[in-house]
């Protein structure tokens, strides 16, 4: 029998949401951001056109194909096996040439001392104190003047950090904890304020019953009206 690489690999944490429905975090993904603040953000802090970028914790590889649009190459580390099988076949359906799916995690990166220009990570394992192994790693690979970019919720404001703190999700997480985790290890903060918004209501309601407990999500759902949820996000960058 196989060992599943998350078993082996360091650092890892189940990401319930997009391992158990694959379908629906598509669904959210496509819901996400939708103007790209994110990347706007990013791309004024370092762009990464022409240059070779790691996305950390890839997933199903959402968002190798428009990083690999202007990249010289895309490295889509994942730990989960099915969630890395997925990500290869919408990188072969998509013809994207310029990426690689490889099998890491965020404390074991399969690259060279100074082999990237760019560390893309969204919503995974970085959630402030104790990431310090993974910090290490993003700094090993990284070549001189290279840019870090670690991508959270913003826990101070917003529907959807309200949301999260009536679930007492995200671990109960300090806002003052995490930023002066992130201040200290010599990142900077941008905070983007942006939404979730949907194509229609049924996508809407899956999304916040994959992501919040039944009883709750009944509640968020019969007080939240239209297809859009105010959504607030913290990006931490540095440059080595």
């Amino acid at each position: 029998m196989t060992t599943p690489s998350r078993d082996w690999l360091p650092g890892v944490h189940p990401s319930l949401n997009i391992q158990s429905d694959p379908e629906t975090y598509e669904i959210e993904n496509r819901a996400v951001d939708p103007e790209g603040r994110i990347e706007d953000a990013m791309r004024n802090i370092a762009d990464w056109a022409g240059r070779d970028l790691v996305d950390l914790g890839a997933g199903t590889g959402y968002h190798v194909p428009a990083f690999a649009a202007t990249a010289r190459h895309v490295f889509a580390v994942e730990p989960h096996d099915q969630s890395r099988l997925m990500a290869m076949a919408r990188c072969a359906r998509l013809g994207v040439l310029n990426a690689s799916v490889l099998v890491g995690s965020a404390e074991s990166i399969p690259l060279r001392d100074a082999s990237v220009d760019i560390v893309h990570a969204r919503f995974a394992y970085f959630w402030g104190p104790d990431s310090e192994r993974g910090v290490g790693e993003m700094a090993r690979v990284l070549r001189p003047g290279g840019t870090a970019f670690v991508i959270d919720n913003d826990l101070r404001s917003g529907t959807f950090a309200s949301w999260l703190r009536r679930a007492e999700l995200d671990g109960g997480r300090n806002p003052d904890d995490v930023e002066e985790f992130w201040r200290d290890a010599g990142f900077a903060l941008t905070r983007i304020q942006s939404e979730w918004r949907f194509a229609g209501r049924a996508d809407l309601e899956r999304v916040v019953r994959l992501e919040f407990p039944p009883n709750l999500a009944d509640e968020l759902l019969a007080e939240h009206h239209g297809l859009v949820v105010d959504y607030r996000y913290a990006l931490y960058s540095r440059t080595f």
